[in-house]
C-alpha cells in the first residue's frame, strides 16, 4: 500500500515480490497499479467536486486529484469518503494561489456531498408545540442530519449558482460579485434525495451557527442580533424542511 499511495522505489517491495519475477515486469505492473489509484482518485473526486473541476479543467483537476491521492492516500475502504482533505490541499498549493476562492469553493461542494450521504430524517419535525410553552433559554433547535453553513470571504454560493444554471449568461452575477469581493454564507441542507443551497444574510448566518453548534434558542436569537426575524427564519425552515426538533434542555 505504502508503494501503491506514494512514490516509493523497488527495493521496499523486494520482499513481496516472486523469486523468477523480473524487475521490469514488477516496475510496469507497479505503475499500472498506481495509474489505476490515479484514475480512482479522479473519479471519486469529480463526483464530489463537479464544480471545481469545471473551475479548473479536467486536466489540472486530473492532477490535482492524483496529488492529493500521493500526498493524502485514502484511510478508508469507500472512496466517497476520500475528499475532506481537499479543500486544505489547495490552500497550500502554489499553482493555485491566484485562484483563492478554489478552497472555499471546495469546502461547500464538500458540506454538498456529505449532506447528500447523511442519514434521513422525519419529514415532519417534532416537539414544535414546545415553542408555545417554554423560555427561548429551556429550548434547542435541531437541524436536519447533513445541514452546514459555509462562510467565506468570496461569493461561494453565486459561483455554486452559475455553474448549475442554464442562463444564457449565468457566469455574469459571479463576476460581478468577485469583482466586487462581496462574501457570502452559503447554507447547506438534504431536500428528499438533493442538497440544496441558500445564501443567508449575516443574521441568518450567525442564528444558523448558533443552532448548529448546539446552543439555546435563547443564545441563538442573540447571536443573531435585534433585527433578526425568528417568526420568518420559523416558517421558511418548516417550508424547506431544515428543522427535525424542537428539544426541551436543562
Amino acid at each position: 500500500m505504502t508503494a501503491l499511495c506514494h512514490d516509493t522505489g523497488l527495493a521496499e517491495l523486494a520482499p513481496w515480490l516472486r523469486a523468477d519475477s523480473g524487475r521490469a515486469s514488477a516496475a510496469r505492473g507497479l505503475l499500472a497499479y498506481r495509474a489505476n489509484a490515479g484514475a480512482s482518485a479522479e473519479r471519486a473526486l469529480s463526483a464530489a467536486f463537479p464544480v471545481l473541476r469545471q473551475l479548473v479543467g479536467a486536466e489540472s483537476f486530473g492532477a490535482l486529484a492524483r496529488s492529493l491521492w500521493l500526498h493524502q492516500p485514502p484511510t478508508q475502504g469507500d472512496l466517497a469518503q476520500f475528499g475532506e482533505a481537499l479543500p486544505a490541499f489547495i490552500e497550500g498549493s502554489a499553482e493555485l494561489a491566484d485562484e483563492p476562492y478554489l478552497a472555499d469553493c471546495a469546502r461547500l461542494e464538500w458540506a454538498l456531498h456529505r449532506c447528500e450521504l447523511a442519514a434521513d430524517a422525519a419529514d415532519a419535525p417534532s416537539g414544535l408545540e414546545l415553542l408555545a410553552s417554554h423560555d427561548p433559554d429551556g429550548l434547542r433547535l435541531e437541524l436536519r442530519p447533513g445541514s452546514a453553513l459555509c462562510s467565506s470571504r468570496f461569493p461561494v454560493a453565486t459561483l455554486w449558482a452559475a455553474h448549475h444554471s442554464d442562463e444564457p449568461d449565468r457566469f455574469a452575477p459571479a463576476r460581478r460579485a468577485l469583482a466586487a469581493g462581496q462574501r457570502e454564507h452559503a447554507f447547506v441542507w438534504r431536500q428528499g434525495w438533493r442538497a440544496q443551497v441558500l445564501r443567508l444574510d449575516a443574521a441568518e448566518a450567525a442564528f444558523t451557527a448558533a443552532v448548529l453548534n448546539g446552543s439555546s434558542l435563547a443564545q441563538a436569537l442573540t447571536a443573531a442580533g435585534e433585527g433578526f426575524d425568528f417568526a420568518a427564519w420559523l416558517t421558511q425552515a418548516l417550508q424547506r424542511g431544515w428543522l427535525t426538533a424542537v428539544i426541551a434542555i436543562a
